[in-house]
């Protein structure tokens, strides 16, 4: 099926569909380069201080980690549904995908959200009242408040992102195909830089 919601300055449903995918495709790039340089800083200090990061990772909720884990995968799926339904012109199928894709990244969030307040309540923020001693434990924190913190900023720009979809009118949603397969490569790339961080944060040590 051919994108038929042709905009300026394209001239044809072609162009506009290559032009769409290539700029998606480099916006994703320096998303990539981003989350790379926080990978970057996690090498570094790992190398620098591993007994000190073994020991902060240990502290790390894993039941929290892992269940998020299952939540974002099952959000992927749904949303490779729902691109694929959008194609096809199976618009109750697509809404409804949509719709359990946000739920599952606001089920993300909340869960995210209990697992913050159990670090606070743990004193795993660095700096006063730090509980760890070992060098590098507070460096390994800084890592996962930082990456987690970004990672969640990501997937509330996604829920936007599928959110808007749900606003396209039903009779127009199939005809907006390339917009629904950018919205997934985008939801996509938020759940493979999830997959990175739950082996980086909870999965060393163990």
């Amino acid at each position: 099926m051919t994108d038929t919601a042709l905009n300026e300055p394209w001239a044809t449903p072609e162009r506009q569909k290559v032009a769409t995918e290539f700029g998606l495709w480099a916006f994703l790039a320096t998303e990539t380069l981003f989350f790379g340089g926080v990978m970057l800083f996690y090498a570094v200090a790992r190398h620098a201080h591993p007994a000190g990061f073994i020991a902060g990772a240990r502290e790390a909720e894993v039941l929290f980690g892992t269940i998020n884990t299952f939540v974002l995968l099952t959000s992927s799926l749904t949303m490779a549904i729902a691109e694929r339904a959008t194609r096809e012109a199976l618009v109750p199928l697509a809404r409804w995908m949509l719709i359990a894709t946000c739920a599952l990244g606001v089920a993300f969030l909340v869960v995210k959200g209990f697992e913050y307040r159990s670090d606070i309540e743990k004193h795993l923020v660095p700096g006063p009242g730090f509980k760890l001693t070992e060098t590098g434990a507070s460096q390994f924190w800084a890592f996962y408040w930082t990456a987690t913190g970004m990672h969640a900023c990501h997937m509330l720009i996604g829920l936007g992102v599928v959110g808007r979809l749900l606003l396209i009118p039903r009779d127009q949603l199939a005809s907006r195909w390339t917009t629904a397969e950018g919205s997934a490569l985008y939801w996509h790339l938020v759940d493979v830089v999830w997959i990175v961080l739950y082996a980086l944060i909870y999965l060393v040590g163990r």
